[in-house]
Order: structure tokens, then C-alpha cells, then sequence
């Protein structure tokens, strides 16, 4: 598959390179459409989102960010994550809150996102998350045709179609879960 999004980047088919994927996204690409996901290697130091976008020449509006979510309703807990635009903000206390049920949300601590994720903070990706987890997906991440996204690890990115992020089995569709931001 031949991505527009790459800027200066080499991307190989995924399954190729299962070294620059975090073990959990390459057991769940086992199970997709993997011919339609593309990797790249990159500085670990430049996966933040806008230094990638900056020094590899990959459009910002290209890229999609994944949040984890911890929601609570009285003792009970809920993780979930959140897919919206890199040029977006999640919108957690209002469209995810209402959307998972739950009185308060607010961005996972860091220690139990990377621990329950299984992926490092900073490349956390829809692509694998555990089972139990919803994964709330910003319609207008489902229509991007091209989107770059994390790998589960800091040293690569992952090439993907916005309609399979949204074709995840625990991925829920949602309008307006991303604000622009500015």
C-alpha cells in the first residue's frame, strides 16, 4: 500500500517488522486486515505527535492520538480509550464520560495505562488494547483514509485506514468525541 502521509519515512507492511511492534499490536494484527497497515521506524525522541509531524514531514492533520481513559461511577472502574485527530482534543468529561456511563473521567495515570496497555506511554495505539476495553473512535478519525497512529512502542508508527481503526472489534463510532483545538 503506497501511503501519502510518509513524508520521509520507509513504510514496510506490518507483519514484516514485528520488532517495531509492542507485542499485544502484533497479536491483533494477526487477526486483521494486516495488508492495510504499514510501519515505520523513527526516532524514539520524536514520537510526540508534533515532533514527528515536524521532523518527518508527515501531515499534522494526518495523525490520530489514543487517550486512555479512566472512568469511575462509585467504586466501579472502567477503562476505555479515546481515537480522535491530532489536530483535535478528546472531549473526556463530556462525550466520553455520557458515553461510557460513568460520573468522572479523566486520563488514566500513566503507570496503569502502560501496565494495563501493554504498550509504552507515548505510542499507545486502538491496535491491540485489552478485550474489555472500549475503544471510542471520533467519526472523523472511522473517515480519514490515511492515518498515522502509534505502535504500542516509541520507536515506530503505524500506517492505518481510519475505517479499520473503526472496524475493531471493541471500536464504537462516536460524533464529536474529538474538539478541535485552537
Amino acid at each position: 500500500m503506497s501511503w501519502s502521509i510518509a513524508g520521509s519515512l520507509t513504510v514496510v507492511p506490518a507483519l514484516e517488522r514485528p520488532d517495531l511492534l509492542a507485542a499485544p499490536v502484533a497479536r491483533a494484527l494477526a487477526g486483521l486486515d494486516a495488508a492495510r497497515v504499514g510501519v515505520a521506524e523513527i526516532d524514539p525522541g520524536l514520537a510526540d505527535t508534533a515532533e514527528f509531524s515536524a521532523h518527518y514531514g508527515s501531515p499534522l492533520s494526518a495523525g490520530a492520538n489514543c487517550v486512555v481513559v479512566l472512568g469511575k461511577r462509585g467504586e466501579a472502574e472502567r477503562m476505555a480509550a479515546c481515537v480522535v485527530l491530532a489536530t483535535a482534543r478528546a472531549d473526556v468529561n463530556g462525550v466520553a464520560r455520557r458515553h461510557l456511563g460513568v460520573r468522572k473521567a479523566s486520563f488514566a495515570p500513566m503507570d496503569r495505562a502502560v501496565g494495563e496497555s501493554g504498550m509504552e506511554y507515548g505510542g499507545i495505539t486502538p491496535i491491540g488494547l485489552p478485550a474489555g476495553w472500549p475503544v471510542l473512535v471520533d467519526a472523523a478519525v472511522a473517515r480519514a483514509p490515511e492515518l498515522v497512529v502509534g505502535s504500542g512502542v516509541r520507536g515506530s508508527k503505524l500506517f492505518v485506514p481510519g475505517d479499520l481503526l473503526a472496524a475493531l472489534s471493541s471500536a464504537e463510532v462516536v460524533d464529536g468525541l474529538g474538539r478541535p483545538v485552537g
